[in-house]
């Protein structure tokens, strides 16, 4: 007789030589346990290159909350401020009526000249001097080479139409014959629409000499996508009025000041801001590693945060000034 070794547990019987079902594989592949391999840490290269993505993802969330969320509660606050100021100064005789105050110093671009009207469009707006985006964050800017409303002459007014209250946002519903009112250190004026006119638009005749007109201009497309700009022109229904000329001319107006320019004055306020911002964020990658993560955040999310906010609302000042 031959002494046959008994087989090895788990082994198929003898005459059995075929391979395992693939449910089988599949069950052998799920039940053998993983092996226990620690994740390698970064380098110092990949590590930069995630301090700086996380950089970048702060600055552009930043600034899209800036000019969706916190510009609109800015301008509200902006314009309730600038109300009472000029309020006050119709109330003692000393609002602007023309390009320089009472004392003769050149009226501060950002300072109430003007308060329009819009009844159709339900639109109550302070009029700022100068058209610059940093004046414009406000409300509607008064381009410094043309009169103030009411005087003869045209009259120019810049207004956002989407970020910052969009206060011009829906000056395309504007028809023939709406009433459009100014309200100045020189009285009240009243302007019928003559007509909304786009890019390659016939441009009206020019009113006569002791004629006074209003111009309003805005972005005219998509929301945050302008595509061009749109103008509305109004013709005075009360007499106009005298008053001094301009101290600037076409030529001479700041180029942030003229329509659809940004402003590049601050540039070194948004340099020391996101300075600032890259500090926080190594702090806040720091902390990550050496704290708990649950101290990073709370230590370093209300600084960035902040830092962040503060760095978009200068970079705002490179986007249009009728954005």
């Amino acid at each position: 007789m031959t002494l046959v070794d008994d087989p090895p547990v788990g082994s198929p019987p003898p005459g059995d030589e075929s391979e395992p079902s693939p449910q089988g594989r599949r069950w052998r592949r799920r039940a053998r346990p993983a092996p226990d391999t620690p994740v390698p840490p970064l380098s110092p290269r990949l590590r930069l290159v995630r301090a700086a993505l996380l950089l970048l993802a702060i600055v552009a969330g930043s600034l899209v909350v800036q000019l969706v969320v916190v510009s609109g509660v800015q301008h509200r606050a902006a314009q309730q401020q600038l109300f009472n100021s000029f309020r006050l100064q119709l109330a003692e005789g000393t609002a602007p009526v023309g390009p320089v105050d009472f004392e003769g110093r050149l009226i501060a671009p950002g300072s109430p000249v003007a308060f329009l009207e819009i009844p159709r469009l339900g639109v109550s707006e302070v009029v700022v001097s100068g058209t610059a985006s940093g004046s414009t964050f406000a409300g509607p800017g008064h381009r410094r080479d043309t009169p103030l409303p009411g005087v003869a002459g045209t009259s120019v007014l810049l207004g956002r139409g989407s970020a910052y209250g969009g206060p011009f946002g829906r000056l395309d519903e504007l028809e023939s014959g709406d009433l459009v009112r100014v309200t100045t250190g020189q009285g009240v004026f009243e302007f019928d629409v003559l007509g909304v006119r786009r890019e390659g638009d016939p441009v009206p005749p020019l009113p006569s000499p002791d004629d006074a007109r209003l111009l309003l201009m805005t972005t005219h497309g998509g929301s945050f996508l302008p595509s061009g700009v749109l103008r509305v022109d109004a013709e005075a229904t009360t007499p106009a009025v005298g008053g001094a000329a301009p101290l600037f001319t076409a030529a001479t107006l700041p180029t942030s000041e003229q329509p659809m320019a940004a402003d590049t004055s601050t540039m070194w306020a948004l340099v020391l801001w996101l300075e600032g911002l890259v500090l926080a964020v190594l702090g806040f990658v720091w902390a990550w590693f050496r704290w708990s993560r649950a101290k990073a955040w709370v230590v370093f999310l209300p600084l960035i945060v902040v830092v962040g906010l503060a760095t978009s609302q200068q970079a705002a000042r490179l986007l249009p000034n009728m954005l």
